[in-house]
C-alpha cells in the first residue's frame, strides 16, 4: 500500500482559534466541496510560519464564510492569520495506480479566496513516472 495525496489546501488562513471547543478544524464546506474534504475526515496540516505539524479531523462550519477555524488542543499551534497546508490522503495498492489520481489543490488569497483550482497529475511512459500541474475550471 502506497499512501498519496487525494486533496490539497494550499495557503488557506487561520481566522479563528477556539481552545475551548471540542477539536478539530472547521472549514467553509462550500470549499471543501471543492476541494474533495469531507466531514469526519482526518487531515495532515502543516503551519508555514511555525513549522508544526499535526492530524486532526475536520468539521463543516457556515456555507461561504471561508473560515478556518483550529480547535482544542490544535489551536494551540496556530494564530489567526497564519497560512496552513491541510492535505487528505487516500491509499493506493502500487504506484501503477497512480496515473488514475487527479489530487485537486485549491490556493488562496489573503481573505481565503480560492485563487487556483489546480490537479497533480502523473503519468507514465516505458516505466517512467512524469509529473505535471494543471489547471481547472470552478
Amino acid at each position: 500500500m502506497l499512501q498519496i495525496l487525494r486533496a490539497k489546501m494550499h495557503g488557506i488562513r487561520v481566522t479563528e482559534c477556539d481552545l475551548n471547543y471540542h477539536g478539530s478544524i472547521t472549514l467553509d464546506p462550500d470549499q471543501c466541496s471543492m476541494a474533495g474534504i469531507y466531514p469526519l475526515e482526518f487531515v495532515y496540516i502543516w503551519n508555514k510560519q511555525s513549522g508544526h505539524r499535526i492530524s486532526t479531523y475536520v468539521i463543516y462550519g457556515q456555507p461561504g464564510s471561508r473560515c478556518c477555524i483550529l480547535n482544542g488542543a490544535a489551536a494551540r499551534t496556530c494564530q489567526q492569520g497564519d497560512e496552513l497546508i491541510i492535505s487528505a490522503v487516500e491509499y493506493v495498492n502500487s504506484p501503477a495506480d497512480l496515473v488514475n489520481k487527479r489530487p485537486v489543490v485549491l490556493t488562496f488569497g489573503a481573505d481565503n479566496a480560492i485563487i487556483e483550482r489546480l490537479c497533480y497529475a502523473v503519468g507514465q511512459d516505458a516505466g517512467k513516472y512524469s509529473f505535471s500541474i494543471e489547471e481547472m475550471s470552478f
